[in-house]
């Protein structure tokens, strides 16, 4: 429930890259530990506790009017990892109407060890951005040479951001070897978004821009806790824990003019709990040989809605779902570096509570059935993974908040393969690389096949990294798409696909100062980020085309940076 697809309101960029430890990615829905939106996959970012030296600072700077500056402190005191973080940023982007785009951020961690298997921490985030855009421009002008594909209808689209958390975590190792991780979070944000798509379509006087506003307050915990045992003489982990999640959003859409509103399209006090329970069993049998893993998890959500533009449209709604998993892993021989695995998870996710209370004889969970079977080896230097999967997606209500409209969507079935591969070409050089494939996604049912669109069939990615070379480090980096539907009936219908490199690169030039130096869209690729079909009018008393809208990705982008790392711990 949210003013628009913005994520939890764009607040992943409050996180500086300088301060993320590690980035763990978990395919498919098949463990009880995550729930809501988990049903393709998890990405799991762990922030560091301190940072390896005492003073880090960083400049950069590039084209577009970029600036960068990050500033860290982080303090040498035994028993405590703490840092305080500030990163600020701006560019002006290849945009005819100069993005603007000015962002702030503060991080702060501070977590004391309270003895050898104990430790508490609290961490505070802040971050805030404003924006303008150009949004999506029509394709076929672009082609026309009408429109600079960095050109723009309505100069007023962007938006601003202003979030901060506070979070507190606790985690102990028993003399068992059980590991108890609790933690608890409180979040404030504010979100407004300028949009115009249609332009003219629907208001030839007045034009259609709108606005989005998302105020939200969240409060969150988690606790899990995990111990090896034995389960009739074989060796186990049993992992359980429950989750907490509650919001409570005031939400609304607004015709605007430049970025003054101008009237109530909607407007709604959504008031949404997630409570949720899960316990995992993993077993080693046969010297590893065989693993087996099974877990069950039950969400339950809440919803609330006070409409104040409809009052009768005001409700309470209940929604709950059991989720299975299941997995097997065979080796056969522990001198043939090769596995075998079997895997089914059930995922769920949460639909916009409005569409739950205006629509209750509609399903008000989602559900995502993954299966997957595959193989994973090790072959020395060589490490290769393959997998063949079948989604199987439940009926959905979509709501547009766009529009405030309704689209009913599924069920959906998608299957195809995977297959990733890590090569240690020597001490220093890597080569690692992915690829999916879907064979088909179509929705099941009906009197004729209607196609999944707006969605490649096929990703690529590939990097060739160097690390520890004569104090050099980098990547030549590759991701590629596609090109693929942007309407289920009509094939002729699509998004063009691209191939984009990025080179990164630093050079330890003395002990404690480094240079860094990125380059993106290496080949200056012209090509679309986002891509849609939809009818629009350019100007009061052009005609009605249905045409494909796109934002352009960058042209070649460059950074080049210099950091500091003073007192090394």
């Amino acid at each position: 429930t949210q003013g628009h697809g913005q994520g939890y309101l764009g607040s992943l960029k409050a996180l500086s890259p300088e301060l993320i430890q590690e980035v763990t990615v978990t395919n498919g829905p098949f463990s009880a530990e995550y729930g809501d939106f988990s049903g393709l996959g998890v990405v799991h970012i762990r922030q560091r506790e301190s940072l390896p030296d005492v003073l880090t600072l960083r400049a950069e700077g590039g084209n577009f009017d970029t600036g960068r500056a990050f500033l860290a402190y982080s303090p040498d005191v035994p028993t405590v990892d703490s840092y305080f973080a500030y990163d600020a940023s701006y560019t002006d982007g290849p945009f005819q109407s100069p993005l603007r785009y000015r962002r702030d951020n503060v991080n702060a961690n501070f977590t004391k060890t309270l003895g050898a298997d104990e430790k508490l921490g609290f961490r505070f985030l802040f971050g805030r951005n404003n924006f303008y855009s150009s949004g999506q421009v029509p394709l076929d002008l672009v082609a026309a040479g009408l429109l600079d594909r960095f050109g723009y209808i309505d100069a007023t689209d962007g938006g601003r951001v202003a979030l901060g958390t506070l979070s507190a975590y606790y985690s102990k190792t028993f003399h068992d070897a059980g590991t108890l991780r609790a933690d608890a979070f409180l979040s404030r944000s504010l979100f407004d978004l300028y949009s115009n798509f249609t332009f003219y379509l629907n208001d030839p006087v007045h034009g259609d821009a709108f606005q989005q506003h998302d105020s939200r307050l969240q409060q969150g915990a988690n606790v899990q806790y995990t111990r090896p045992h034995k389960l009739w003489g074989v060796t186990a982990l049993l992992t359980g824990g429950t989750n907490y999640h509650d919001n409570e959003i005031n939400v609304g859409l607004y015709p605007r003019d430049g970025r003054t509103p101008t009237g109530v399209s909607t407007r709604a006090h959504a008031h949404v709990t997630n409570t949720a329970g899960y316990v995992q069993e993993s077993l080693s049998l046969w010297s590893g040989r065989l693993l087996l893993g099974a877990g069950v998890r039950y969400d339950e959500f809440r919803y609330d809605v006070r409409d104040l533009v409809v009052p009768a449209e005001s409700g309470l709604q209940w929604a709950g779902r059991w989720q299975g998993k299941g997995s097997v892993a065979y080796t056969p021989s522990h001198s043939v570096p090769l596995t075998w695995h079997l895997n089914y998870g059930r995922g769920i996710n949460s639909i916009d509570a409005r569409g739950v209370v205006q629509h209750p004889e509609e399903p008000r969970l989602a559900t995502t059935d993954f299966y997957q079977a595959g193989t994973s080896s090790n072959f020395g230097r060589l490490g290769l993974t393959t997998d063949v999967f079948l989604i199987d997606h439940s009926n959905e209500q979509v709501y547009i908040p766009d529009d405030g409209s309704f689209e009913f969507k599924g069920p959906s079935r998608a299957y195809g393969y995977e297959a990733k591969l890590s090569v240690a070409l020597t001490r220093h050089l890597a080569l690692n690389g992915g690829l999916t494939k879907i064979g088909n996604a179509f929705y099941k049912g009906g009197d004729h096949r209607v196609y999944v669109d707006s969605a490649p069939h096929f990703v690529a990615n590939a990097a060739l990294t160097l690390a520890g070379w004569h104090g050099w480090s980098g990547s030549l980096r590759m991701r590629a798409i596609n090109h693929y539907r942007l309407d289920g009936d009509d094939p002729s219908i699509v998004a063009s696909g691209h191939t984009v490199f990025d080179l990164g690169m630093a050079k330890a030039i003395h002990r404690g100062i480094e240079f860094n130096l990125s380059l993106d869209n290496l080949t200056n690729r012209d090509y679309y980020e986002t891509q849609n079909y939809f009818d629009s009018r350019v100007t009061p008393l052009a005609p009605i085309v249905g045409r494909i809208h796109g934002t352009p990705g960058y042209p070649l982008t460059a950074i080049a940076g210099i950091t500091f790392r003073l007192q090394g711990k």
